[in-house]
């Protein structure tokens, strides 16, 4: 899967078709500059955020109702939405996907994706009970020991590294670290 880039075509503050051309100010690379307003416009990559919410020795897991890969497992996650916090969108993505009752935990795991152009960052989570009310994007929601997960049914890379990640600092009793992961 390659990144589809859609290019700038028009300047988001004044309308006028935009060249692409690198900016005067210094820069050293080719950006979206509108040459009425002078307005330069930078791409950058998008953020995915969820959490790794665990009972027990158990980790919470959402069937996906939703492309791409529909019906393979993940974390809950989704998009990063604006005037929110990276742990309040991890918050409630899980809220939406999974509807379950949890307190936020640390920071554990950050990843770029460089080819589709995003960035990935997962927060633990300690769920409260074993009630789920999971959203339209999702199928079911279901806790698992690190045995029984489906691991080749797993939706995406990142996913399947974060509870890598997850079990092996379980394994040693502490997380104490943010894992980090370019996937190229």
């Amino acid at each position: 899967m390659s990144v589809v880039h859609l290019p700038i075509k028009h300047c988001k503050n004044c309308g006028t078709a935009v060249v692409y051309r690198v900016p005067d100010d210094g820069d050293t690379r080719e950006r979206a500059v509108c040459p009425a307003c002078h307005t330069i416009h930078y791409e950058n990559p998008t953020n995915v955020v969820g959490t790794i919410p665990v009972l027990g020795d158990r980790v919470l897991l959402c069937k996906r109702n939703i492309e791409p890969r529909w019906g393979k497992w993940t974390l809950p996650a989704g998009f990063m939405e604006l005037n929110e916090s990276t742990s309040q969108g991890a918050a409630r993505e899980t809220d939406e996907e999974a509807g379950a009752h949890f307190e936020m935990e640390g920071l554990f795991s950050v990843m770029s994706v460089v080819r589709v152009g995003q960035v990935h960052m997962f927060y633990r989570a300690r769920l409260l009970d074993d009630v789920f009310d999971p959203g339209h994007e999702t199928i079911e929601a279901k806790l698992f020991t690190e045995e029984e997960i489906p691991w080749d049914e797993i939706a995406f890379r990142t996913v399947r590294e974060t509870l890598r990640f997850y079990f092996e600092d379980r394994q040693r009793g502490n997380f104490d670290r943010v894992h980090t992961l370019d996937i190229v």
